[in-house]
């Protein structure tokens, strides 16, 4: 069991890093205003499964593998970034799985498995994810306990507070979809959601 004193630190300090924003919590923005927060879950089951298996891999210094062959990493980076720039373009033209249909009476069609896939390429290409694991999370790893029981709890804590997170910027991305929906300004959504994926993509390549 882990003492209150490092919970006490713990908990405010990666809720912080989650709420900030970032790639996954502008895809998650993105996704609410696309497809709804209903909808955007299978995004979060990917981008979760990602962060967990950066957590596990920074806890247990399996990361360093990483760093010593940065060009695999770069190459997956310059992917995933490309991926996501590409379906923006596609939405800011109102076209692709994601876009709004002119038609809003017609939701917009984007498969589970889509979605769950550029959310774990989101979070598992993100330099920036790394970098805080491998710094943030071993100090509150007791070497002298048994490492698992402890990993188990703190990964657990992590996703529930991503999870959150997640949540509360889907539900404003799907706030921000209704106000301009009742309006009918679908292409001004399609190109506000389009340009953020965009970004999101860019952030990925240069980040």
């Amino acid at each position: 069991m882990l003492p209150l004193s490092t919970l006490a630190i713990f908990i405010p300090t990666f809720f912080f890093v989650s709420v900030t924003p970032g790639m996954c919590m502008t895809l998650a923005l993105t996704l609410g205003m696309s497809v709804g927060l209903k909808r955007s879950l299978p995004m979060m089951a990917g981008e979760l499964l990602g962060v967990g298996i950066i957590a596990a891999l920074a806890a247990v210094g399996v990361a360093t593998i990483m760093l010593q062959f940065p060009e695999v990493f770069t190459l997956f980076k310059l992917a995933g970034g490309l991926y996501l720039g590409w379906i923006g373009i596609e939405m800011w033209r109102s076209r692709g799985s994601l876009a709004i249909p002119e038609n809003i009476d017609t939701p917009p069609s984007s498969k589970p498995l889509d979605l769950a896939l550029k959310g774990f390429i989101t979070a598992i290409a993100n330099p920036k994810g790394w970098a805080f694991f491998i710094s943030l999370l071993p100090p509150f790893l007791n070497q002298t306990q048994p490492l698992a029981p402890q990993l188990a709890v703190l990964i657990a804590m992590i996703l529930t507070m991503e999870f959150i997170c997640l949540l509360l910027y889907a539900t404003g991305g799907q706030a921000l979809r209704h106000l301009l929906l009742d309006r009918g300004n679908v292409r001004l959504l399609n190109r506000i959601a389009g340009t953020l994926m965009i970004g999101v993509g860019l952030w990925l390549i240069v980040g």
